[in-house]
């Protein structure tokens, strides 16, 4: 196994932290654990949010959270664990964005932070403490990690771009109804 380093120590408590809390966020979606609302409210409060169908964006959700998260802690599937989490974490970015940046008054701060830092462990590997390593990073290979965060990117900009479709045709709906009203 060779000497463990600074950075493999590094790797594994960021890996295990950022995962866990990864993991926990996506336990409340699912399962409703942790003080969360479970997979009925999620699907209720992603369709307020203007993600449709609801229950399939919350389990959307909630996988790329707790088996992102898990995956991450574990150092298993680092590249694709990564996608996934930055996956879920961009769609959290686009419901905060109107509230702007800092998390004090609701903004993308925090999803923002795990997303990035997700990304960052999934490009740079889960190090010798991990899975991967004890199982010679058969998924670690370059082109997985080009495909996970190419397919990762291309899933989050078609979710965030439907639901702006999805909301630029409820407010004209809206405002047809509104001119209507006032005829």
């Amino acid at each position: 196994m060779g000497t463990i380093n600074r950075r493999d120590l590094g790797l594994l408590v960021l890996r295990v932290g950022t995962g866990a809390v990864l993991a926990a966020h996506g336990a409340q979606k699912l399962f409703g654990w942790f003080g969360g609302g479970g997979l009925d409210a999620t699907a209720k409060g992603m369709e307020a949010m203007g993600f449709r169908p609801g229950k399939e964006s919350a389990i959307a959700a909630g996988l790329g959270e707790a088996g992102g998260g898990a995956l991450l802690a574990l150092g298993f599937a680092t590249p694709a664990a990564g996608a996934a989490a930055a996956g879920a974490m961009a769609g959290a970015v686009s419901v905060h964005a109107p509230a702007g940046f800092f998390a004090q008054g609701g903004g993308f701060e925090y999803p923002a932070f795990l997303g990035f830092t997700a990304a960052a462990i999934g490009v740079t590997g889960a190090g010798r403490l991990s899975l991967d390593h004890a199982t010679d990073h058969v998924l670690d290979q370059p082109w997985v990690v080009a495909v996970a965060f190419l397919g990762s990117a291309l899933a989050a900009a078609a979710v965030v771009g439907r639901r702006q479709l999805q909301e630029d045709e409820e407010a004209k709906q809206e405002a047809a109804e509104e001119a209507a009203g006032s005829v």
